[in-house]
């Protein structure tokens, strides 16, 4: 833990609402992986745990994330510090809920009893969800304003915002789906009225290990997860460049590093339009059709293309300067020599 608190607050010391947040729900992800081991109560197939401790690491990388970024801003400060405080807030409200429904050993999204917990539970997402994506939305336009960082690692974070503000539109769509009321049975034995469904085809599917993503019909929390944690991926792809620009001349350009993080960053988001709409149509996502196939295919072809004429240009635009250098090392040596 003490490694975890010094990571953490050299990430996110400039924010400490969401520093804290993150603390919080990292302990979380501890606390359910030994109620995993303690708790033999299963929920709709896995252990009553399971949704809290996946919920609690999501929202910690994220939160750590945002307390990065905000301390990157030079205009909007104060606003954003407020912006990230309401986000630390409702995100604690959200994961909350989730455990709160997973200690009644209940069902926390699409519960539609008219117990009290499911009423806490629903009353807390009605009210804690938009604030979530709102915030994100004001931080994007902030960051778009402004160079936070180099244009590399600009472009990610304006990229990887733009996608989170998609992931959690998903959400929305998920807590308005349209599936048919059905029931289901709880921990305790109680039966549960479920109202909506995060798939589609299959609004209850489940199958695939760790994340339960259906394999027997569209799942909304695909896109919903790749939307959510792209910037996490695009500020690796911007930090790797960075990295290789120390071994390779013809990176250290930062327009060019800036242009391959774009080409992520259309690619990534290429990815995440294809897996909502094979998830719309009711499609899992292990079991393409050759429509969705085509697109993936088409996708991977043009971003592979696209790095390598991005690559290739750079490349031949610095052997010149390079040959320059070369050719001049020579005569300073001449000159040196003929110095003494």
């Amino acid at each position: 833990m003490t490694i975890l608190k010094t990571a953490a607050g050299a990430i996110g010391g400039r924010h400490r609402p969401l520093t804290a947040n993150a603390m919080a729900m990292f302990t979380l992800v501890l606390l359910c992986a030994v109620g995993m081991f303690t708790d033999d109560r299963m929920l709709l197939g896995e252990s009553v745990w399971l949704k809290p401790m996946k919920f609690g690491f999501a929202m910690g990388v994220y939160g750590l994330t945002l307390a990065w970024l905000l301390g990157r801003l030079h205009r909007g400060r104060r606003l954003g510090w407020w912006l990230g405080t309401l986000f630390a807030v409702a995100g604690l409200l959200d994961v909350g809920a989730v455990v709160y429904a997973a200690a009644n050993g209940t069902v926390s999204h699409f519960n539609a009893n008219t117990d009290p917990v499911a009423e806490t539970v629903r009353t807390v997402f009605n009210f804690g969800v938009l604030p979530l994506l709102l915030t994100t939305l004001v931080i994007a336009v902030l960051v778009l304003i402004q160079r936070p960082g180099d244009r590399a690692l600009t472009r990610a974070l304006r990229a990887g915002l733009g996608l989170a503000v998609a992931g959690m539109v998903v959400a929305v769509w998920l807590s308005n789906s349209d599936a048919a009321p059905r029931t289901v049975t709880d921990a305790n034995g109680n039966v549960v009225t479920m109202n909506g469904g995060h798939g589609i085809g299959d609004p209850d599917g489940s199958g695939m290990a760790v994340t339960h993503w259906s394999t027997t019909g569209g799942d909304l929390r695909v896109p919903h997860f790749v939307g959510l944690h792209g910037i996490q991926l695009l500020l690796l792809v911007a930090g790797v460049l960075s990295v290789l620009a120390a071994r390779r001349g013809w990176l250290r350009d930062e327009r060019v590093r800036a242009r391959l993080v774009g080409v992520a960053g259309l690619g990534y988001t290429g990815l995440f339009a294809v897996l909502t709409w094979q998830a719309r149509r009711g499609q899992s996502v292990i079991h393409p059709d050759w429509q969705t196939s085509l697109a993936f295919a088409v996708l991977t072809v043009a971003v592979l293309w696209a790095t390598a004429a991005v690559v290739a240009v750079a490349r031949r635009r610095a052997e010149p300067r390079l040959l320059r250098t070369t050719e001049t090392e020579p005569r300073l040596l001449d000159i040196g020599a003929t110095g003494r």
